[in-house]
């Protein structure tokens, strides 16, 4: 795998714990999906969570709209490895009942729980079973009175609305928190969350809400996260797309591994085309994605429609083709270790790859 020197430093936090994943002190930066499901269909939402599981999703968060959906936690948890955070809005006691069902995280909003001692009732109960909050404040659901005082949800009063439920917990001596901030707007998040962590040193959660759906859902949360991102902001994210759970896990690992933050899998790397091109470029990079689907070790794999620099514009990656309409080069680090026919390229290409990570052994997950 390339390592490229980080141009940025990330900022020290605390380090909490969701389950056993640690989050922020220098930790991996986690990845987050939201099931889909009516929580109250515990076969399919753990369905949804097992899917989650298998291509290495960090954390889940689950919807608990009403009391029915607070009594299937404890199903739901019983069924799953994956540390669960219950998302709160309106009412306190569906936290202090996911907290008894022994959920790993509370995430609660301070714009619409309720006033202060319900945010502290929440609190003492997360103290009792060693579970850490999640204070995600959303620009639309703000607390009246800041609307009121700033006119709209800018980044000043998102701020506001963090500096006084953290203070609240910290007069009562509760320090296991997580923060959150969100907007649609992208510009709205970015600056909310630099002032959110020029004043503390708490884990952030990061992402842009209500994203919509892709592509332009990816873009807008590669834009917003990916800035955070490389200023040193951010400790876990979400990307919330209108589509399926295993996409918005997809896209944050893409965000992360283009960035250098974190290793999952293969990363493609494939010229745009030109008129040098004389193959079907967009056909072989669609083979080799889907061969590679499942694989687990760190790779760069190049995908080169011009024999003449496709080996010299990728020599970083691990394994490559340059293919022309005769013929396929097949390389690694640069160097041309075989020339095969186009319809044998893709085989080749994978054999090659096989011999790599065998020599570099088990895989790695960072």
């Amino acid at each position: 795998m390339v390592h490229q020197r980080e141009s940025y430093v990330r900022r020290t936090t605390k380090k909490v714990y969701i389950g056993e994943v640690p989050i922020g002190g220098g930790s991996p930066i986690a990845v987050e999906s939201m099931t889909k499901t009516n929580t109250t269909d515990v076969k399919a939402t753990v369905r949804e969570i097992k899917k989650l599981e298998k291509i290495g999703c960090d954390l889940v968060r689950i919807a608990v709209p009403d009391y029915d959906a607070a009594e299937a936690l404890a199903s739901i948890k019983a069924k799953t490895k994956m540390p669960i955070i219950a998302d709160i809005h309106f009412n306190y006691k569906l936290a202090l009942m996911a907290l008894e069902a022994n959920i790993d995280c509370v995430r609660i909003n301070p714009g619409n729980i309720g006033g202060r001692e319900n945010i502290i009732r929440t609190a003492e109960a997360a103290r009792r079973q060693e579970v850490p909050l999640r204070i995600g404040v959303n620009a639309g659901s703000l607390d009246k009175s800041l609307l009121q005082k700033y006119g709209a949800p800018i980044p000043e009063a998102m701020v506001e609305s963090i500096v006084r439920t953290v203070s609240l917990l910290e007069d009562i001596g509760f320090d296991d928190l997580i923060l959150s901030a969100k907007a649609s707007r992208v510009p709205i998040t970015i600056e909310t969350n630099r002032m959110i962590a020029n004043r503390f040193r708490y884990p952030l959660h990061i992402g842009i809400t209500e994203a919509g759906p892709p592509p332009a859902g990816n873009i807008r949360s590669a834009v917003g996260i990916g800035t955070l991102l490389a200023e040193g902001i951010g400790d876990t994210i979400r990307v919330s797309l209108t589509a399926p759970v295993e996409e918005e896990v997809i896209v944050g690992r893409e965000i992360l591994k283009s960035l250098f933050l974190r290793e999952h899998g293969p990363m493609i790397i494939s010229c745009p085309t030109c008129g040098r091109c004389n193959i079907d470029l967009i056909r072989l990079v669609k083979q080799v994605e889907k061969k590679l689907e499942g694989i687990k070790e760190p790779t760069v794999v190049a995908v080169m429609g011009c024999v003449v620099n496709g080996p010299g514009e990728a020599r970083e990656a691990d394994v490559g083709i340059a293919a022309t309409k005769g013929e396929a080069l097949i390389f690694r680090k640069g160097e041309i270790i075989k020339k095969v026919s186009p319809t044998k390229a893709v085989a080749a290409l994978l054999q090659e790859m096989k011999q790599v990570v065998k020599r570099r052994g088990k895989p790695r997950r960072r």
